[in-house]
């Protein structure tokens, strides 16, 4: 016999074109339309703000002892995550300062690649939220000349920095909740309104997260279990007092409900794995935003609301797992 024949190897066995890097790197190239959507509502400061947060992502795995840090493509997707969860006018070097403590804490301190209990991104946008609310809570008002700066980026590092030629606005989010003005829906769905860099157009995330869910890198029950919790509530809670809560589809298609539910919502390591464990986790993540935002402080949910339901993975994913073939449940032994 054939000494090749009788080879062991670790499993697994089965191979599949689909290596992380590739799955990674698609997913990055997914998010070029969302990033080209985003300069021609902000400009080129928003090419610089998500620069500024790639540049800290990656620079801190490397200083973190991972050679191959832009190999794989994580922490690419975590900056460029981050980058678009950002006011266009926040300075780089809280933009950069972010991309360090997302992959810092969020992911290096988890034991790495694949063993984070939390979204990396946000886990930055969270650190730069409790740091530096006033700036993370600026926000230019999109439109004008491509090349003006909607802040001050270059600023020098804890230095506070110059806002007062910029105009800003307020989001759509915080102008209902505050004055109870309501942003039309049109306005929303192109993404002609103020708010992070990612939130732009939602019909170019929905379009970018369908290719994903077609090439089969992106499970597609996340992301509706959410829209469609955030539907339901928001109307149920609009029809009951239409003062305090607007409509389910202005809470679909305003601030980072898009961005969050197609590519926050459905990363492979802190979401569930099993069918009916997104299902849930959806569902709780879109009844979060809306109770949030209804009821909280802030006029913006989708950041906690993912966080808190990321730690909810692990006993998620204990409470949905299938039975095992050739098993019995406890209870049918019985």
């Amino acid at each position: 016999m054939n000494a090749t024949n009788l080879i062991v190897t670790a499993s697994p066995h089965l191979k599949d074109r689909d290596t992380t890097p590739r799955i990674m790197w698609t997913v990055a190239a997914s998010l070029v339309p969302v990033i080209l959507a985003s300069a021609f509502f902000f400009g080129v400061s928003s090419i610089l703000v998500i620069l500024a947060s790639t540049a800290g992502c990656l620079l801190t795995e490397r200083w973190l002892g991972r050679k191959d840090a832009l190999r794989d493509g994580s922490a690419m997707i975590t900056g460029l995550l981050l980058g678009l969860s950002l006011p266009p006018g926040i300075p780089m070097w809280m933009a950069a300062l972010g991309g360090f403590f997302g992959i810092a804490f969020g992911k290096a301190i988890w034991g790495g690649l694949g063993q984070n209990g939390f979204n990396p991104a946000l886990i930055g946008r969270a650190f730069l939220q409790t740091a530096f609310p006033v700036a993370i809570t600026t926000w230019p008002t999109p439109g004008g000349d491509f090349f003006a700066l909607k802040g001050d980026l270059f600023a020098f590092p804890f230095m506070s920095p110059q806002i007062t030629h910029v105009v800003t606005s307020a989001t759509p989010l915080g102008l209902f909740k505050f004055e109870q003005k309501l942003t039309p829906i049109v306005d929303l769905v192109l993404g002609t309104t103020g708010g992070s860099v990612g939130e732009t157009s939602a019909v170019v995330i929905l379009l970018c997260g369908a290719y994903l869910a077609w090439k089969g890198y992106l499970n597609w029950r996340s992301p509706v279990s959410i829209i469609l919790s955030v539907l339901v509530l928001g109307q149920f809670l609009h029809f009951i007092n239409p003062a305090r809560a607007a409509g389910g589809l202005f809470h679909v298609f305003s601030g980072g409900l898009m961005l969050g539910a197609v590519y926050m919502a459905t990363d492979m390591v802190t979401v569930p794995t099993t069918n009916r464990g997104r299902w849930v986790f959806g569902g709780c993540v879109g009844a979060l935003v809306v109770v949030i935002r209804v009821y909280g402080g802030l006029p913006e949910g989708v950041m906690y609301a993912i966080l808190i339901m990321n730690a909810f993975t692990p006993l998620i994913n204990r409470a949905t797992q299938p039975t095992v073939f050739g098993t019995v449940k406890l209870k049918e032994a019985k």
